[in-house]
This record gives C-alpha cells, sequence and structure tokens, in this order.
C-alpha cells in the first residue's frame, strides 16, 4: 500500500508562493551553497505524483518549460479542465480523495502530493496525508499564498524526523 506525503517549501511564514504566485525566493542563506538537501533522496522514494493544476501550470510554463521534471512517473493533474491526457500526466477531473484512495490501493511507494494549497489543505481535512515534509525556507514573505488558508479543525502532528541544510529547515510529521 503506498503512502501520501506532501512534500514541499514553505516560508518562516507559512506561505508557498508570494501574492503574485512566485516561488523565486525558494533557496537557502547561502552558508551551504552546495548541500544537495533533501530533495534527491526523498524523489528516489516516489512512485507517483499528485498535483493541482496551478503547480502544474506553473512547472509547465515557467519552471520547467522546455523538460517535463517528473519523467518516469506517474503524475496525475487534478483540474476541471477537459483536457487530454499527456505522456505520463494523467488529468484528473474526478473527486481528489477518491484518487488518493485508488493509488494507495494500486501503488507501492510514496505518493508525493506536490501541491498546491488547495490540493494539500483537502487532503489534511480528509485525513488522507500520511506525511507532512515541510521545508522551511529561511524568508519571511508577510504576505501570498498560505500553505493551509482555511483549517477549521486541529491536526495533532508527531514530529519524526528533522534535517538542516544551507539555512533550510526540514520538519517531518506523522499524523498522530
Amino acid at each position: 500500500m503506498g503512502k501520501t506525503v506532501l512534500y514541499l517549501a514553505m516560508s518562516v511564514d507559512g506561505y508557498i508562493a508570494d501574492e503574485q504566485g512566485d516561488v523565486n525566493w525558494l533557496r537557502g542563506d547561502g552558508s551551504q551553497p552546495d548541500a544537495p538537501g533533501s530533495y534527491p533522496a526523498f524523489y528516489d522514494t516516489v512512485d507517483t505524483i499528485v498535483m493541482g493544476w496551478t503547480t502544474y501550470h506553473q512547472i509547465v510554463t515557467e519552471l520547467a518549460p522546455d523538460s517535463w521534471p517528473y519523467q518516469g512517473r506517474p503524475c496525475y493533474v487534478v483540474t476541471h479542465r477537459q483536457e487530454p491526457d499527456r505522456d505520463g500526466i494523467h488529468l484528473w477531473n474526478g473527486d481528489l480523495t477518491a484518487l488518493v484512495d485508488k493509488l494507495k490501493k494500486e501503488r507501492e511507494g510514496v505518493i508525493w502530493i506536490c501541491g498546491g494549497a488547495s490540493v494539500a489543505g483537502q487532503l489534511l481535512k480528509e485525513g488522507r496525508i500520511d506525511r507532512l515534509w515541510l521545508s522551511v525556507i529561511p524568508t519571511v514573505l508577510g504576505t501570498g499564498v498560505r500553505l493551509f488558508p482555511d483549517m477549521e479543525q486541529e491536526f495533532h502532528l508527531k514530529l519524526v524526523g528533522t534535517e538542516q541544510y544551507n539555512g533550510i529547515v526540514d520538519l517531518v510529521y506523522e499524523k498522530r
């Protein structure tokens, strides 16, 4: 059975993008510029990727317009748009929790919840996130896109790991 992991970066004050949706501030403080960070080892565990349309669109238009960075791993893009699938990229128009439940049954490895805030929030509310892996970037944005903007309930978590590199702190939690 697969395990869902929300792995993403956020500012010290809890934003995952600035007001314009930009993420060009996602870098460390320069104290260890050659540190690989946690991403390479994490990505090696990823079997399947789930993301929202906004995250997908940002990847293909801004962050990596010339080359899909997740080649070889199935990716599900949650959207209301009616567009055809692309090579390895499946556009999902159905219920998000149904998709994650289906993937958890079918897949063995990590199902990476790649973004964004809406997808992450819905899955957390529905109890479908097994692990939160948050890379805290040494930046205070003040405004922007909050990771969990409208949570109406508390979620108690257990800290299972930390890592520090280049001024970034990774906090790894599992649900209690």
